[in-house]
Formats: C-alpha cells, sequence, structure tokens
C-alpha cells in the first residue's frame, strides 16, 4: 500500500468513527468499587450459569467484575497485555441478555457468559479485526465470523479480543511470540519474563488470568496448544472441517481451525458444542451437513480412562529431558486410572513433515490472504500490499523481527503449481496414512499422549523465540483433533498432556483429558511472579 493511501484510508476511518477510543465498557466497569479479591477467579461456565439462574449474578454484573479484573491486572499491576481491545457494547449486550433471561429464559450454557476471542475472528461490530497488524488496525469488519456468529447465538456477551503474535506468528523466520504492533508484548501470566507461546497468545493469558469465563484461539500448528499448555490451561484444536474458517484471517486452507481455550475440560466441551457445524462458506465443514453434532458434555466421565488404550510418544519433538519427571507422573496418573498403556509408541514420520508443510503453507497463505483481505472491502488488498506496508512503516511493524515468510510466501504461484500440489500430498501420506492412522492401528489406540511443549522461555526480543519442543506438527498437518490438559509444574512453569488421535475422535479425546484432569486436579491459577 501507499504511504499516501493508508493516510487517505486512516482520514476516512477517523471521519467514519474509527479512530483510537477509550475502552468505554472497561471505564465504565473500572469505575465501580473493587471488592476484595476476585469473586469469579477459576469458577466454571456451570457455576456461573448456576449462580445467575439463582439470581445471585446477572450477566452485565459477569462482564463489570470481568471488566474490573482487566483493568487491575491486564491494563494495570503485572500488566500482561492479553487484551487487545474491549467491546464498547459488551455491557449492553450483557443487559439485553438479562432482560432476554427474565422474559424467555435461557438459551443454554452460554447465555450471559463472558467470552474473548483472538484478534484474527471477525466481529461485524465496533471492534476492529487486525491480527495485530497497523494494516488493519483502522478497519472493521463487514459480518461476524461463523465461530462469533455462533458465539453470540449462544448467548455469549463477547467481551472483547485477545493480543495474538502478529499475522497468527507466520511474518517472520525469527519472531518474538506474543508480540503485535497493536497490542505489543503478552506476557506470560505465571512468570512475567517468560513467552506465553504462540499464536493465541492473549487468549491463553486471559484464559489462565480469569479475564472471561472462556476464550477462543486459533490454531495451524501449534498455536491453540502450545499457548494452552505454557499458561496453564486446557486448549482443543479439532478436527479441520468441526469448526468453520469463515471470517478468520488465514494461514492454511488445510490446517487452520478455531477452538477453546478454557480453565476446564468441561468449559472448552461446552464452547466446542457451541461453535461446531456445517458453514456452506468453508466447504472444510461439508463433513458436518451429514455429521450429528456432538453433545460433549455427555462423555465427561471421571472414570473415562478406564480400559483406554494409550500410546505414549516421545521422540521427534524436539523436548528437553527436564520434562520427563512430569510425563513419568502424568503416565502413572493414567495407569492408576486404569488406561493400558504401549509405552512406547513413537509417531512415524515426524521429523520428515517440517519442510513439505511449510511450501504447503507458503502457498496456500497467499491464496487466503487474498480472498480474506477481499472481503474487507479496502486496501491492503494481497500479501504483497502487506509486504509493502511494513516496509514503509518499518519502525512500527518490523523493530525486532522482519517478514522473511511474508517475502517468501508473495513468491509463490498459484495452488495449481505441481510443487504446492506435490507437497500437500506428501504432508497428507506421511501425517495420516503414514503416521497417526499407522500408529494408531498397529496398537489398537484409543490415543496418543506426549508431553505437549516444553516450558515457558524468557521473552526475547533481540534473539526471538527459544522454542522449547512440542508434538503439534503431526496433528495440525494430519487436520486430526488434539486436546492439551494441565500436568504439572517445572520450576513454577505449567507443563501440559497432549491427548491426540483420529480425525472427528474429539469426543474420545475429551473423555481421556477430562479423566485425567479429575484425577489430577493439576491446574493452579497463576501468581504473576516477576521471574523465576
Amino acid at each position: 500500500m501507499e504511504r499516501r493511501a493508508f493516510l487517505r484510508t486512516a482520514t476516512i476511518a477517523a471521519a467514519a468513527g474509527l479512530a483510537p477510543r477509550p475502552d468505554e465498557a472497561l471505564a465504565a466497569a473500572t469505575a465501580l468499587p473493587q471488592a476484595p479479591g476476585f469473586e469469579l477467579e477459576e469458577l466454571t461456565v456451570a457455576e456461573l450459569q448456576e449462580g445467575m439462574t439463582r439470581g445471585r449474578w446477572t450477566a452485565r454484573g459477569l462482564a463489570e467484575q470481568y471488566l474490573s479484573r482487566i483493568g487491575a491486572i491486564d491494563r494495570n499491576g503485572p500488566r500482561l497485555g492479553s487484551i487487545i481491545e474491549i467491546n464498547p457494547d459488551a455491557l449492553r449486550l450483557a443487559d439485553e441478555l438479562d432482560v432476554e433471561r427474565r422474559g424467555q429464559g435461557s438459551r443454554g450454557p452460554l447465555h450471559g457468559i463472558p467470552v474473548v476471542v483472538k484478534d484474527n475472528l471477525d466481529s461485524g461490530d465496533r471492534m476492529r479485526t487486525s491480527g495485530g497488524s497497523l494494516a488493519l488496525e483502522l478497519g472493521t469488519a463487514p459480518r461476524d465470523s461463523d465461530a462469533v456468529d455462533r458465539l453470540r447465538r449462544a448467548g455469549a456477551v463477547l467481551l472483547g479480543k485477545t493480543n495474538l503474535s502478529e499475522w497468527a506468528n507466520f511474518r517472520s523466520t525469527r519472531s518474538t511470540s506474543g508480540w503485535s504492533a497493536v497490542g505489543g508484548q503478552t506476557r506470560n501470566p505465571y512468570v512475567l519474563d517468560r513467552n506465553p507461546c504462540g499464536s493465541s497468545s492473549g487468549s491463553g493469558a486471559a484464559a489462565a488470568a480469569n479475564f472471561a469465563a472462556v476464550a477462543i484461539g486459533t490454531e495451524t500448528d501449534g498455536s491453540i496448544v502450545c499457548p494452552s499448555a505454557i499458561c496453564g490451561v486446557v486448549g482443543i484444536k479439532p478436527t479441520v472441517g468441526l469448526v468453520s474458517r469463515t471470517g478468520i484471517i488465514p494461514i492454511s486452507a488445510t490446517q487452520d481451525t478455531a477452538g477453546p481455550m478454557c480453565r476446564t475440560v468441561a468449559d472448552a466441551a461446552v464452547v466446542l458444542m457451541a461453535i461446531q457445524g456445517y458453514d456452506p462458506r468453508d466447504p472444510a465443514t461439508g463433513p458436518m451437513r451429514t455429521r450429528i453434532a456432538r453433545d460433549y458434555t455427555q462423555v465427561l466421565r471421571a472414570d473415562g480412562l478406564s480400559g483406554a488404550r494409550l500410546g505414549i510418544a516421545r521422540k521427534g519433538f524436539g523436548l528437553p529431558s527436564s520434562i520427563e519427571p512430569v510425563l513419568a507422573e502424568a503416565i502413572a496418573a493414567c495407569k492408576d486410572a486404569g488406561a493400558v498403556l504401549v509405552d512406547p509408541a513413537e509417531v512415524p514420520n515426524v521429523d520428515k513433515l517440517g519442510d513439505p508443510e511449510f511450501e504447503v503453507l507458503l502457498y496456500e497463505f497467499k491464496q487466503g490472504m487474498a480472498d480474506y483481505l477481499a472481503t474487507r472491502g479496502a486496501e491492503p488488498r494481497s500479501l504483497e500490499d502487506l509486504v509493502r506496508f511494513n516496509t514503509e512503516h518499518r519502525e512500527r511493524e518490523m523493530p525486532w523481527f522482519g517478514q522473511e515468510i511474508f517475502e517468501q510466501a508473495a513468491k509463490k504461484g498459484p495452488l495449481t503449481d505441481a510443487a504446492y500440489r506435490r507437497a500437500r500430498g506428501t504432508c497428507r501420506r506421511l501425517s495420516r496414512t503414514l503416521g497417526i492412522d499407522a500408529i494408531m492401528a498397529t496398537h489398537r489406540l484409543d490415543a496418543v499422549v506426549a508431553i505437549t511443549t516444553g516450558p515457558a522461555w524468557p521473552t526475547d526480543y533481540v534473539n526471538g523465540d527459544r522454542y522449547t519442543g512440542g508434538c503439534s506438527t503431526a496433528a495440525a498437518v494430519a487436520g486430526y483433533p488434539h486436546v492439551t490438559v494441565p500436568a504439572g509444574f517445572l520450576h513454577g512453569l505449567p507443563i501440559g498432556l497432549s491427548f491426540f488421535g483420529r480425525a472427528w475422535s474429539e469426543a474420545t479425546l475429551i473423555r481421556l483429558a477430562y479423566a485425567f484432569e479429575q484425577a489430577t486436579r493439576a491446574r493452579k491459577p497463576p501468581g504473576f511472579k516477576p521471574s523465576i
């Protein structure tokens, strides 16, 4: 985008009332008297819903309490930087839902429940959808993404949007996760100088710190499960096609998905029920036309591990040896709960997925970004426009790292290229037929189990991320489901345990993760320590 075009767009946006404004809902809520402690800390969706049913709280009261906490801890105090924008209509929406509850009853388990969503999900309201980039900061989306629309229809109160690794961490080969030009740096709520992982950094930190009842993240490869594990919450990366991607800033047509990031498996199950479903605008959801939408709360059984066959995977993930004690305790807990363990059960071909996956993502990102930007109806209109914008605004957009991935993707051709088709075929074969499907069939497994990722590393703008390994790639490339649940701590840093398996096996994975959660009760709320 030319500089004069950007300035012209900014002038028009300001005239239309889209210039930066104070957080109206946040200001209203933080002006209220503050009670000692936080009444809603660690409360589940079911507990909040029961409180509203009994008249202890209203939807407005819940929204006000969470907004007050955001003001006290995210914007002040520890300054987590997890919330990129507050919905100026949040309290009005809560009031409307309270009136509806009194007159017509509840819509369901999410009626009046405050939710925050990652800032790459469109919302057709006064909030922006920027992806963390200044290039989109001044515009609003014309309509809700399918996931946001489903949350609204379920009665959730859209409290605000969460910060993210800019462009979902697909801009530079040496990025710092949790940083965006619009939102700044998100910090890990357990140890503030540590990284929250990306790209759903803000959603993970916000859920962990009790800034909303539940959060939504998105994943291409690791962007739900890594920040969930590192921030000590539950994350569900669904089968690609269970949840529509319409209205979500894309990376990959074959790997992208949205999913819940919550403090408990039960809460995540409720959210996944709400956002699943067929969307004619997203061909990947085609199977949902004939599949019966699951009620995942029906599989929440404390004895859900009894008799389950679990394969223990360790190799190929680049994890440090320091996580072994946490894995050993998790394995013992599964065994004590009645699981049948196959140890080891290594996932084949994990070390062969990196190059073909990256090739696929480069091609799909270029095409997907052009398609998405066309829905916004204004500049920028292409990946090349974004490259020019970043170059022209280098001081604000690229103070710490560049846009090497953008530049590589911009040089790719159409999705009809033989190189793309070959790489995509390799990915599917190695991750599915010769990968997860093979190991599960060989050992008759219900799920593969592994440590999700290593402990959080210190945030370092000079050197970028010091990624500590992780098991996300096989399920991500295959488009298969992956659930992570808190498993323990290493020097005060959360460690998560992963359950992943075949396509459409969410119900099985949720059952296993819930039983593990109930057996271990490993989650503890963060203490906002400055450093270890």
